[in-house]
């Protein structure tokens, strides 16, 4: 069983009738919505942005590029990746001879798309197979602040309504709050929270966590973990440790170590996938508070300098805006027509 299959409620495959087919893409039409202005914000600032950098001028030239390569970076997208997509550009005008600056639109859509493919940055590119009888054990990790406990919760509570059995183990043994902040999630989404006292050993909770789970049938274990940047070496070793611990269990566990960013802290995230990549194998990314802010580039640059691919972003406070991520869903909001 893959990962996404595990949203799929357990219920008949009998094919929907046509009144439930219009409703669901009536479904998908509000979530592309919602998604938009989500990234509302983000949306006004780039494209505001481009407008003043084209402005008067008709042919995407030296000078064009110059201020389109400005505006990526005060767009949050990362140096790194700016480059690429101006050198992309630049590729594709020597090949055609000619871009007009109403094309660019267009042309920045196709390249940022393509990025997203580039590190498989969609639902169908998770595919992680778990063996039969097993739990999918996801290790979550992430500075504190930035949504990390509450993104647990929102998953837990995203699983348990699609039927699954949910065990939590609260890992982050350092910050009494984060243990407490779990227990009112897990409670809410009717998922097992397993926990220790503060200051007990990371790894220990870990073992326990993943013993119960396949003891009692379990579908998904996910585990938290503290978010202490301040000893790299100390994080990369607790880390290690609690992966180890949970291999002893399973064997190859854990199936998905996924990086929490606060996507509004623009280019402090960067940082932080920097240490984390460097402390453990980080395989996927959840890029959280894009509807507070401009600074949503960070999802494009991000997965694009570290080859990880995202899963969700979060797009508000409610369960369900935490969305499981799509490439073409997001360029499409990104590029949609201002209001």
């Amino acid at each position: 069983m893959g990962f996404f299959d595990l949203f799929k409620k357990k219920k008949d495959n009998t094919a929907p009738a046509a009144p439930e087919q219009q409703e669901v893409a009536q479904k998908e039409q509000a979530q592309q919505e919602e998604l938009s202005e989500g990234l509302q914000k983000t949306k006004t600032g780039f494209f505001s942005k481009l407008a003043r950098a084209v402005a008067g001028r008709s042919t995407v030239d030296a000078d064009v590029l110059d201020d389109l390569e400005e505006v990526l970076i005060t767009s949050d997208v990362g140096v790194e990746t700016t480059v690429k997509i101006i050198d992309r550009i630049e590729a594709r005008i020597a090949r055609d001879k000619y871009m007009n600056t109403s094309e660019l639109n267009a042309i920045l859509r196709d390249e940022i798309a393509q990025l997203l493919e580039e590190s498989h940055s969609s639902r169908e590119d998770f595919g992680l197979e778990v063996k039969p009888g097993m739990p999918y054990v996801m290790m979550v990790v992430g500075v504190n602040g930035v949504g990390k406990t509450t993104t647990i919760g929102k998953l837990a509570a995203k699983l348990t309504a699609a039927g699954r059995k949910v065990y939590i183990g609260a890992a982050d043994t350092f910050r009494a709050a984060a243990i407490d902040q779990l227990a009112v999630w897990a409670d809410r989404a009717g998922a097992t929270m397993i926990r220790q006292e503060m200051g007990s050993d990371p790894a220990s909770v870990a073992f326990d966590t993943l013993k119960s789970a396949v003891a009692n049938g379990a579908d998904v274990v996910l585990i938290d973990t503290a978010g202490r940047l301040h000893n790299k070496i100390g994080l990369m070793n607790e880390l290690t440790k609690i992966r180890n611990v949970m291999a002893k269990v399973i064997p190859d566990a854990p199936h998905e170590v996924m990086l929490v960013l606060d996507g509004s802290t623009g280019q402090n995230a960067f940082e932080q996938a920097r240490q984390f990549t460097q402390a453990t194998q980080v395989t996927s990314l959840t890029i959280t508070k894009l509807d507070g802010t401009a600074k949503g580039g960070v999802v494009i640059g991000i997965s694009d300098q570290f080859h990880i691919p995202v899963r969700y972003i979060g797009i508000g406070e409610g369960i369900d805006q935490l969305r499981m991520f799509d490439r073409r869903e997001f360029v499409n909001a990104l590029f949609a027509e201002q209001k």
